[in-house]
Order: C-alpha cells, then sequence, then structure tokens
C-alpha cells in the first residue's frame, strides 16, 4: 500500500475530521486524491450540499512505493480513513473505485481570479444561522399534510439557493463551508479570513482551512471545466 507521510499530526487529524464529515452526509462516499511534492488534495462531494470540497494537505515528503511523480486516484473515504494514524502522521492510500461522475469534472488549476463583494466570516457563519432558522420555522409551520419530501425540498431549495449579496456564490456552498469545519473563526490576521474567486463556469469559496467550487448558477457548456 502507498504510504502518505503527512506534515505533522495537526495535519492527519484534519484530514480524518474531513473524511468524518464527508462520511457523515454520504456512508459511501468516495474522495479523489491528487498529489505531486509534497502537496496532497483531497476532493469530495457532500451531496445535501451540491458543491465540491477541496482540503489540501502538507506532505512530510512524497509518498513512497515507487510514485516519485504524481499521484491521482479515486478511493473509498471510509477506508481512506481507516487507515490514517494519527499519532505517527502517516496515511495508506487504498485501492482505486470506480469513481463517481463528479470525479472526473474537476475546478481548474489556475485562472482563478478574485470577486469582490464577500461578507466577513462572522456576518457568513450569521447567514447561514438565519438561512437554517427560517428553514425550521416554515417547515414546522406545514400542516401535517403538506410535510411532504418534495415541499421540505422546495423550501430548502428556495433557502439555499439565495445568492450572497451580489456575488453570485448561492448560501448553500456558505453552508457546506461551515459543516465541512471550513469557515472557523479567524485567528485575527486578514489571510485568515474567506475569499471568493472565479475561473470561467466556476466559483470557489476558499479559506485557510479548505475550499468549496461549484458552477454558477445558469453556466452551460463546458465552459471552465477540467476533465482529469
Amino acid at each position: 500500500m502507498t504510504v502518505l507521510h503527512l506534515a505533522d499530526e495537526g495535519e492527519a487529524a484534519d484530514l480524518a475530521a474531513f473524511l468524518s464529515r464527508l462520511l457523515h452526509y454520504d456512508r459511501s462516499a468516495a474522495v479523489r486524491l491528487q498529489a505531486a511534492g509534497t502537496a496532497l488534495a483531497v476532493f469530495g462531494r457532500p451531496p445535501s450540499f451540491e458543491v465540491l470540497a477541496v482540503r489540501a494537505v502538507r506532505l512530510a515528503k512524497p509518498y513512497e512505493n515507487g510514485l516519485d511523480a504524481t499521484l491521482d486516484v479515486t478511493v473509498s473515504a471510509g477506508e481512506l480513513l481507516e487507515t490514517v494514524d494519527e499519532a505517527a502522521a502517516t496515511a495508506g492510500v487504498p485501492g482505486a473505485v470506480t469513481g463517481p461522475p463528479w470525479a472526473g469534472v474537476l475546478p481548474p488549476r489556475g485562472g482563478w481570479r478574485p470577486e469582490p463583494g464577500l461578507p466577513g466570516p462572522d456576518a457568513l457563519r450569521a447567514l447561514v444561522a438565519a438561512a437554517v432558522a427560517e428553514f425550521r420555522s416554515r417547515t414546522a409551520e406545514l400542516a401535517p399534510e403538506r410535510r411532504t419530501r418534495a415541499e421540505l425540498d422546495r423550501i430548502g431549495g428556495e433557502i439555499w439557493s439565495r445568492t450572497v449579496g451580489d456575488t453570485g456564490l448561492p448560501v448553500r456552498a456558505v453552508h457546506a463551508a461551515q459543516s465541512l469545519g471550513f469557515l472557523r473563526a479567524p485567528g485575527g490576521f486578514d489571510t485568515d479570513a474567506p475569499k471568493l474567486f472565479s475561473s470561467g463556469a466556476w466559483l470557489r469559496l476558499r479559506t485557510p482551512y479548505g475550499s468549496v467550487a461549484l458552477r454558477r448558477a445558469g453556466a452551460a457548456g463546458a465552459l471552465g471545466i477540467s476533465v482529469r
């Protein structure tokens, strides 16, 4: 089994936490791993949020067992989690699985441009809290015969598809960032604040702890898609 040597115990713990959160939303979740040198990117797609989640992991050294160029494989998130050894700061790469459709369509590697208008982290967390409260309030008011999955999905879709100001970023993307542990309290530096970027048809909400990416609403065609 290929062994990944992570930079430290903290990187191992963060990777384990990310995988655990993905598995909370999908017990059969798969992740795509891409690594070169001492940088590892872990891609996942929690189905509840319809976004791609990206966790960057620092490696202490390139991986072993003959893979000295690049690593690109889709694996079971659960099997990968089982191999994470936080004390040793290592993880083993399990056998490849047939990847879900999203694993073949990733955001572009480059060409990202800053987008203005994103509120600060406190305002983003308040936005998510207000959306959750509204969903609970509106669904609680439904008569029993109207509390169907279709009606709950309709209300949720209306709330979570709203955009953050004029950015075009849907609130569900911010909710995903918070639920996956990416939207933490900043450390007091501007570099800690979430930032919004665009590249072609894609938007990317980036924080120091991970990113979420999604196609712009209404985007059509293959503009900005990287199939790898």
